[in-house]
């Protein structure tokens, strides 16, 4: 009595297929993510136009910023939720989130209120900071965030300046 033994066909072992799978969808991932970022030819312009105390916790300091988005580009920005952050001279000064969410439209512009938070830390790191410089006429900020879109729709965003103090 012979044996005989059946060979597989060319099939890869399943552990095999499931890595190819798994990269398969990650390529198209990246592609589609590739896709989406370009609806968006021009940054969106970010501005604080606003800033309202809050009451805060222990030592933090909080305040309602608002923020002017304009978006000149010709597809609308939808987002669900907006994260920023705000470094004063070169150091992380304040952080906010909102899970808000809204339509920056097409050639146009919105308003966003985020509440943010000053740790004690970073106050005092600032006021060290600012105590050193022997002449500070200009201070420098930026602001930068994202409009979060889902998956593929985030939309990042920053700005930077120069506050001129008084002499």
């Amino acid at each position: 009595m012979t044996r005989t033994s059946t060979v597989a066909h060319d099939r890869p072992p399943p552990a095999l297929r499931a890595l190819w799978l798994a990269a398969l969808a990650i390529l198209t991932a990246l592609l589609l993510a590739g896709c989406a970022t370009l609806g968006l030819s021009d940054p969106l312009r970010v501005s604080v136009v606003g800033v309202e105390p809050l009451a805060g916790q222990g030592l933090e300091l909080r305040f309602n910023v608002k923020l002017r988005v304009q978006n000149p580009n010709d597809a609308s920005v939808d987002y669900d939720g907006v994260a920023i952050d705000l470094s004063v001279n070169g150091q992380s000064l304040a952080s906010g989130v909102s899970d808000q969410r809204g339509t920056v439209p097409r050639y146009g512009e919105t308003v966003i209120s985020v509440p943010m938070t000053v740790s004690a830390f970073a106050a005092l790191r600032q006021a060290l900071g600012l105590s050193q410089s022997a002449e500070l006429t200009e201070l420098p900020y930026s602001v930068s965030g994202k409009l979060a879109g889902g998956l593929f729709g985030t939309v990042r965003f920053s700005h930077s300046g120069i506050l001129k103090l008084p002499q």
